[in-house]
This record gives C-alpha cells, structure tokens and sequence, in this order.
C-alpha cells in the first residue's frame, strides 16, 4: 500500500503486528473512537482498562494504541467473537462501547478495504455507545510454588492441591483427570 494512506500514527501498529490488514485497521479506528470519546490518554499504568471481545488483529492494534496489556492486568478477553471493544476509565468506570456495523465492509480487494475502513466516518463505522462498567480489581502479584510434579513455578493463585501436593493446572490434568 501506497505511504500517503497511511496515517503516521498507524506505522507502529503496523510494525508491531507485522502487516497492515483490515483487522488492523479496525482496531486502529475503534481505539481511536474510544480514546476521543472518553477523553483517555494512552495508559501508562493501569488507569484505562480494555475489554476486547474476540482475538482478531484488531485488538493487536488496540493494545498498541490503548497501552492496555495482559501483563499490566488493564487489558481483558472474552471469547465471543464480535468485533465490539470496552474502553474504561478508573476509577469511576466510566467508559464507551465501540461495536464495528455490519454493513461496515464491503466487497473489495484487500487495499481498498483497508482504504475503505480509513476513510470512512466513525458513525459509519460503528456503534459508540457510552456506558458505566464495574471494573475488574487492579492487577494483583502473588507468590509462586513449585509444581510438586514439573517443579515450574506456578502462581499461587493458579495451583491445585492433591494430598497435601500442589500442581500446576497442566500437570493436576493429566494426573488427576
């Protein structure tokens, strides 16, 4: 794709998922959306949460945007397999629910799809409906234990026990089950 269609802020996603992809592009202007809506800056710590509702590109492109990732504890999956995303300001939880229309795409090659999706309005582009969410608790650290039958460190919260033994989840499994 030519330079000139490709905003500055939109190269970093690229160079971070790998490729520029309409998923790609979804996520970009859904963060983009959400941030604008709720008045959010880019999270340093843990002050903006994101919830994402599939495992498409796009929520690559959330990430990077947003600054919300699994390791911060800010940044959450549920596995439903719609291209809608929750942006959440703590401590209120005051946030916005961005949710990509159908009519959204259309029948095209994929660089004119991509052009397509930048171009278009965000009212075209999705649903953006603010909302109040009840946020997840703030990432917590816990100790980890030695895994009675792998000896891998497992976080103490993740451990099952068996006569007075602790096991990691995978190890529980297929000893146990």
């Amino acid at each position: 794709m030519e330079a000139p269609f490709i905003p500055d802020d939109l190269q970093p996603i690229i160079d971070f998922h790998g490729h520029l992809c309409p998923g790609l592009v979804i996520g970009y202007r859904a963060a983009k959306a959400g941030m604008k809506q709720i008045h959010a800056m880019r999270s340093e710590d843990e002050e903006l949460v994101t919830i994402v509702e599939n495992n498409s590109c796009a929520v690559d492109a959330i990430q990077v945007m947003t600054g919300c990732t699994f390791g911060k504890g800010n940044f959450f999956f549920k596995d439903y397999g719609k291209h809608v995303y929750t942006l959440a300001i703590r401590p209120d939880g005051r946030g916005v629910r961005i949710s990509l229309k159908n009519d959204a795409f259309r029948e095209e090659d994929r660089e004119e799809r991509i052009k397509h999706l930048l171009d278009l309005d965000e009212q075209q582009l999705f649903d953006i409906e603010d909302v109040t969410i009840e946020l997840p608790q703030q990432a917590q650290i816990h100790n980890s234990v030695a895994c009675h039958n792998c000896g891998e460190p497992v976080m103490e919260t993740r451990i099952k026990e068996k006569n007075k033994e602790v096991y990691c989840i995978p190890c529980f499994n297929q000893k146990f089950q």
